[in-house]
């Protein structure tokens, strides 16, 4: 388990104008994470009830949590976005928990995946604040009002290196924080290999437990802050001007 290609396994070798597109064992775990949020959310909706039952209280739940942490960041434009973060809080979550189980490949463990993440989200801020704005007026509401002019350029870089800052933090953020616990889960396990005593078979057992629920812990809290930034983001890009 780690960063890159390790455990990374080629089901299908595919090309298209000479970018490979092949799908891996990453690949499938995007799309099983991605279909298990459409078929959660679905399920929990379809026959929606009054007393809800266990699937609909969760999503229920999950999504009132993520709205009351965020309505405010969003204003007025809450409807449109709330659906966006949610979205974003669950799949990173089921990527997170997949990545626990024995032979699923650590998806949010590879560097591409949360950078793409991070980039999407990027994107999504910045197209949020060019079209509630227009792309002149967004542009100048990077600079702070009464800034003497001499200054502008200086601080035209720091706001511009500033942003690009954000998705660099995202990705490695949650890059490190789920590469951390496989690999110490990992070192763990290895003992028992390394030792080769049955006593000592007793201590990493326990050990990738209490490791094991810790790592759940973090896979909620990674999520929940990366999808709260996000929100965070795209608040600060179409807030009003006052």
């Amino acid at each position: 388990m780690g960063s890159g290609a390790e455990g990374l396994h080629v089901w299908l070798n595919l090309s298209l104008l000479g970018f490979d597109i092949s799908i891996t064992s990453a690949v499938l775990v995007v799309w099983s994470a991605a279909a298990l949020v459409f078929l959660l959310a679905f399920l929990a909706t379809r026959k929606p009830r009054i007393v809800p039952g266990l699937l609909q209280n969760i999503v229920e739940f999950i999504y009132e949590f993520i709205d009351s942490q965020t309505n405010e960041l969003f204003g007025k434009e809450s409807r449109r976005w709330q659906p966006f973060i949610f979205a974003l809080f669950c799949f990173i979550l089921i990527c997170n928990l997949l990545g626990m189980v024995p032979a699923v490949y650590p998806i949010t463990a590879n560097i591409n995946i949360t950078v793409t993440l991070a980039v999407m989200v990027f994107l999504v801020y910045n197209f949020a604040g060019i079209r509630d704005y227009g792309l002149l007026r967004y542009l100048a509401s990077l600079l702070p009002k009464d800034v003497p002019i001499y200054i502008m350029p200086l601080m035209l870089i720091v706001e511009i290196l500033g942003h690009l800052a954000r998705p660099f933090s995202l990705a490695i953020r949650l890059f490190a924080n789920m590469s951390a616990g496989h690999l110490v889960a990992f070192t763990l396990l290895s003992f028992i290999f390394v030792f080769k005593n049955v006593w000592v078979t007793g201590f990493p057992l326990a050990a990738r437990v209490i490791i094991g629920l810790f790592e759940v812990f973090v896979a909620l809290i990674q999520a929940y802050v990366f999808a709260y930034l996000a929100a965070l983001y795209i608040g600060l890009a179409i807030a009003e001007e006052e």
